[in-house]
């Protein structure tokens, strides 16, 4: 039985390359289910994800007469994960189906990584600690955005943060 994890991906430049990690997920062996933020949706062809994922791909939504589409995860990977995101899903703001479902993702037990995407003005923000902390202590694993992000060019080592995924939440 193959193992889900929901990729919750929201609007950061990374996001346009979101594939690649469905990708190499998909090649491990993994289900995914894609759960992106409303901007994310805008930038990119939920339609193919879901043909490339063989899931439906959420963003809005769903009737409360209607069931998840989605497989229950068994782990959640937050990537790239914004500012704005990562600070409404700290304070519980469920206000999205991306945010809303890693709100929920903290209540299953389930392994959570986060990989933020934020520049360094942000960082120094008072609200980005905090957040980072109290998501911390609630059992997420965070991947330092050094390690996996530069700014000068908007680049995002998806292998790192594969490595890092997968060092947390195991094959």
């Amino acid at each position: 039985m193959l193992r889900c994890v929901y990729v919750i991906a929201t609007a950061a430049m990374p996001v346009l390359e979101v594939a690649r990690p469905i990708e190499l997920l998909k090649n491990r062996g993994w289900t995914v289910g894609v759960i992106l933020s409303p901007t994310a949706a805008e930038w990119l062809d939920d339609k193919r994800l879901a043909e490339f994922t063989g899931c439906i791909v959420r963003s809005a939504p769903r009737m409360p007469t209607e069931d998840d589409p989605l497989p229950d995860a068994d782990a959640v990977l937050a990537a790239p994960l914004t500012f704005n995101s990562l600070n409404k899903w700290a304070a519980g703001l469920a206000d999205t189906v991306a945010v809303g479902n890693l709100c929920e993702s903290l209540g299953t037990g389930v392994p959570i990584v986060a990989a933020p995407c934020v520049n360094d003005e942000l960082r120094r923000h008072p609200a980005y600690s905090d957040s980072i902390e109290r998501l911390s202590a609630a059992g997420v694993h965070f991947i330092d955005p050094d390690t996996v992000s530069r700014q000068d060019d908007n680049a995002f080592d998806w292998d790192a943060v594969l490595r890092e995924f997968e060092r947390h939440v195991g094959r």
